[in-house]
């Protein structure tokens, strides 16, 4: 098993073991077929007891995994016909976002995703998946662009967060962002948003805004990176494991609080593990929530959109206690003296 995680080490060195016992038993002709499938059984339980109970810090490990298929990965295995496009008519082309049309099951969409790097040069130059302004306009240009012709869009999220150097507040990134909120908000298409590792504060949000939110099982999603998190709370950006806990950053949170409609399943080990299958999941889910999006109108799309965000989150009202001491007679009557008059000037005057 290649780009391990510290976590996986059990599984790792059970299936060197399985591996020896292979060799050895090929080189030396003795028959240890009965200690292999026993170990091949040990492993598989092991498999399912480590990969179904994966704590939140576990599940930002694999969401952060160098081996997790990118926006690219995925497009080329869902989509036909895809034709990127580039630049934002501003400033440059932002290569931490990309973008085009494409085909879902000869259904022309756009689709629109942050873009890590496959290398050290690759994410140099794409700034790690973290986009700068122009990448956020090359973003909305592409869904403006779609929402004038009907054509639905789908984004793919999984970005740490927006590029924080000089370079990035220079040309506006805070308003490149609140501008993609407003946007997404009033578009009259489907959009669906697939969070595929980790979709981190305002670049995450800002493809964000749509129809249905969807999330792979171990993605996460948060207002801010458990690092910057552990950094403020603790000034330790090493702490992020024990941040990771308390967020409630999971798929499994997100659905609770309604901030998501749905997870995706992964294959065992992650979405690393098989590019094909978790792309053919992604697909199918993709399918039938556009089939139930396209039979809203554009005025019900917008409607649907906005209770979508209306309703997340909630507010309880404090019941407070009135005292149970004797209130002084003259604080009593201040606020009624003053009431009346407040009354009395306002009063009209009469002849």
């Amino acid at each position: 098993m290649a780009n391990e995680l510290p976590f996986e080490k059990p599984i790792v060195e059970l299936r060197q073991k399985i591996t020896e016992l292979k060799s050895l038993s090929v080189d030396k002709g003795i028959d240890f077929t009965e200690e292999i499938l026993r170990l091949e059984e040990r492993c598989r339980q092991l498999e399912e007891e480590l990969y179904n109970e994966l704590s939140p810090a576990q599940k930002m490990h694999l969401a952060r995994h160098h081996g997790r298929p990118t926006s690219l990965d995925f497009i080329g295995a869902i989509f036909t016909d895809f034709m990127e496009l580039h630049g934002d008519r501003l400033f440059a082309d932002d290569l931490a976002i990309v973008g085009g049309l494409a085909k879902l099951g000869g259904l022309p969409v756009t689709v629109i995703g942050h873009q890590r790097g496959k290398d050290t040069r690759d994410n140099i130059a794409r700034f790690f998946g973290s986009p700068h302004p122009e990448g956020f306009r090359k973003a909305l240009r592409l869904m403006q662009q779609a929402n004038k012709f009907g054509r639905p869009i789908i984004t793919f999220i999984d970005t740490k967060g927006a590029y924080p150097g000089n370079t990035a507040e220079e040309r506006g990134q805070s308003e490149a962002i609140a501008r993609n909120l407003r946007e997404m908000a009033g578009f009259g298409v489907p959009i669906i948003c697939v969070v595929i590792g980790e979709g981190g504060s305002g670049g995450a949000l800002a493809l964000g805004v749509g129809n249905r939110v969807l999330m792979l099982e171990n993605a996460i999603y948060s207002a801010i990176s458990p690092n910057g998190a552990a950094s403020i709370l603790w000034k330790d950006a090493s702490r992020a494991d024990e941040a990771a806990a308390a967020m409630r950053i999971t798929a499994k949170d997100l659905l609770e609080f309604g901030i998501i409609e749905g997870i995706i399943e992964e294959p065992q080990g992650g979405a690393h593990r098989d590019l094909e299958c978790q792309s053919a999941a992604i697909k199918r889910e993709l399918i039938a929530h556009l089939k139930e999006l396209l039979d809203l109108s554009r005025e019900e799309l917008i409607e649907d959109r906005y209770q979508k965000f209306r309703k997340i989150g909630y507010f309880q009202m404090a019941q407070v206690k009135q005292a149970e001491e004797p209130v002084n007679d003259e604080s009593s009557d201040a606020p009624t003296a003053a009431a009346a008059e407040l009354n009395q000037e306002a009063a009209p005057a009469t002849n």
